[in-house]
C-alpha cells in the first residue's frame, strides 16, 4: 500500500483491519463510526417463545451472527433454550450469510435455506420465494436496524412479520476520531477510506451534519479511493453522493483488503 494513509470506519473488527493494513504497508487511521448497543429484552423473548409454541411460525430468518448469539444467550438465561431448539426444528430456518450460519451450527440447528453470495436482502428474498408465507408468521432476527425492504416484501406476500431485536446501532460515544477524519479529508491527507457497512457512512454524515459539513463531505470522500465491502454498502455510499472506487467480491474483509492493496499499489 506504499505507505499511504487509509481511514477505517469499522468498529467491532477495526483492530483487525488496522493490523491487516499495517502489514500491507499502509498507514491506518481508525475512526469508528458505529457502536453496537445490546437491545435484548428478556421478557419479550420469553413471551415470543411461548407465543411461538402456541402459534407455529413458518420461517425464521437469521441475519447476523452477533444477533443470533445474543438470542441464544437470552434463551440460556431464561432456561428456554431447549424450547427454542424444538421450535426451530419445526420451522424453515433461513440464514443470510456465514456468520449466522456458524452461530446456528454451534447450537446444532438445522439450516434449510442459505442466502447466496453476496448475502444481501435480494438473495434472501429470491431464495425464499418458494416458501409459502401467505397467511403465515415469519420471525426475523433484526440486525442493528430494521430491514424495511425484507419486512415490506414479506408483508406484500401476505406474511405476518415478527421482529426479534437483539442489538441496535448508534453513534460511538466518542466522535472525536470522526471529526478528526473530516478535518484530515479536508486537508487531503487521506488516500483511501474503507467502509464496511451502510450504517457507518450514515453515521459519518450525521457527525458531519452536526458541524455543518455534510454538504462538503461527499466531495472530500470522492477525492479519495473509497473501498466498499459489498453491494449494500456501495448503495448507501451512492445515496450520499459518494462513488465507491472498488467493491469486494465476495463481500468479506480478505477480498476487500486484497482489492485495496492492488488498487493502491
Amino acid at each position: 500500500m506504499n505507505g499511504q494513509t487509509i481511514a477505517i470506519l469499522e468498529s467491532r473488527l477495526g483492530a483487525q483491519l488496522v493490523e491487516l493494513i499495517a502489514k500491507r504497508g499502509g498507514k491506518p487511521v481508525w475512526a469508528p463510526a458505529l457502536a453496537e448497543v445490546p437491545d435484548v429484552e428478556p421478557q419479550f423473548i420469553a413471551e415470543l417463545l411461548q407465543d411461538w409454541k402456541l402459534k407455529p411460525v413458518k420461517a425464521a430468518i437469521f441475519q447476523t451472527g452477533v444477533g443470533t448469539h445474543a438470542l441464544f444467550r437470552a434463551a440460556d438465561a431464561l432456561n428456554m433454550t431447549e424450547m427454542l431448539l424444538e421450535l426451530l426444528a419445526d420451522t424453515t430456518v433461513v440464514v443470510r450469510g456465514p456468520k449466522p450460519t456458524g452461530a446456528l451450527r454451534s447450537r446444532n440447528v438445522r439450516i434449510d435455506i442459505s442466502a447466496r453470495d453476496p448475502f444481501t436482502t435480494a438473495e434472501i428474498l429470491a431464495d425464499i420465494a418458494s416458501v409459502p408465507v401467505s397467511g403465515e408468521r415469519v420471525v426475523v432476527q433484526r440486525y442493528g436496524a430494521r430491514n424495511v425492504e425484507l419486512e415490506s416484501a414479506l408483508k406484500a406476500r401476505g406474511a405476518a412479520v415478527i421482529e426479534i431485536p437483539t442489538y441496535r446501532w448508534s453513534l460511538p460515544a466518542d466522535t472525536k476520531p470522526l471529526l478528526d477524519l473530516i478535518a484530515a479529508l479536508e486537508r487531503r491527507e487521506i488516500a483511501s477510506v474503507v467502509v464496511t457497512s451502510a450504517s457507518q457512512i450514515q453515521n459519518f454524515f450525521e457527525v458531519a451534519q452536526s458541524i455543518g459539513k455534510a454538504d462538503t463531505l461527499a466531495a472530500h470522500l470522492n477525492a479519495t479511493l473509497v473501498a466498499s465491502i459489498g453491494p449494500v454498502c456501495s448503495a448507501a455510499l451512492l445515496r450520499f453522493g459518494v462513488q465507491p472506487a472498488l467493491e469486494a467480491h465476495p463481500p468479506k474483509l480478505g477480498p476487500l483488503i486484497n482489492a485495496l492493496d492492488a488498487a493502491l499499489s
